[in-house]
């Protein structure tokens, strides 16, 4: 009985206003979420004509799960440390993909990186924004494109991902980061505090 109490706590909690520590919520409800599959991450993209669910175009932006060097991992505070996006293994020079429809919407330097970010009408408002670093842009700014095509290379970095170069991905809605992997349902499951507490 008490699991199903947890169980259920999570989907509650999990609604809009939720603890900015459950970082999938925002990415469930995204896009036409799950209801309790929400919870744990599943995302649904639009496919075509805009439409949601679990049917919607997506693609990894470079390799797939098995490629995961490191896991989203949300601060407890916004300001707080924390790994806001997911690192996929990739060589330097290696084809970088939209993971969903949208629009290039920046493609340049931040903090001396190359970024390109992609932005997912649809998604709701503010829309969804994906972001791809270190990558050099191939398509311009205001460019639509389709899950899975190509947006830039990976430009060689290695300080980020242990000395090693990876790709960095990042999943937003305004300045709220979420879990990448929620766009496969993958993303990390968290079971909130029965206490209401914030973990």
């Amino acid at each position: 009985m008490s699991l199903w109490v947890a169980v259920v706590l999570v989907v509650v909690l999990a609604a809009p206003g939720a603890s900015y520590a459950s970082g999938v919520s925002g990415a469930s409800r995204a896009w036409g979420g799950f209801g309790a599959v929400g919870a744990v991450g599943a995302v649904g993209v639009p496919g075509p004509g805009g439409e949601a669910g679990r049917g919607g175009a997506r693609a990894w932006p470079v390799g797939g799960l098995d490629g995961v060097l490191g896991r989203f991992e949300p601060p407890p505070k916004v300001w707080a440390a924390g790994h806001r996006g997911v690192d996929l293994a990739a060589a330097p020079g290696a084809e970088v993909r939209a993971a969903a429809p949208g629009v290039v919407t920046f493609s340049g330097p931040v903090a001396g990186r190359p970024v390109v970010t992609v932005s997912h009408p649809g998604s709701g408002s503010p829309p969804l924004r994906t972001t791809y670093l270190p990558v050099t842009g191939t398509v311009p700014v205001g460019t639509p494109v389709a899950a899975g095509q190509a947006i830039g290379l990976l430009a060689p970095d290695g300080r980020h991902c242990a000395g090693r170069d990876c790709l960095h991905w990042g999943l937003l809605r305004g300045n709220r980061y979420l879990d990448p992997l929620a766009l496969f349902g993958a993303g990390t499951a968290r079971l909130l505090p029965l206490d209401g507490g914030d973990g």
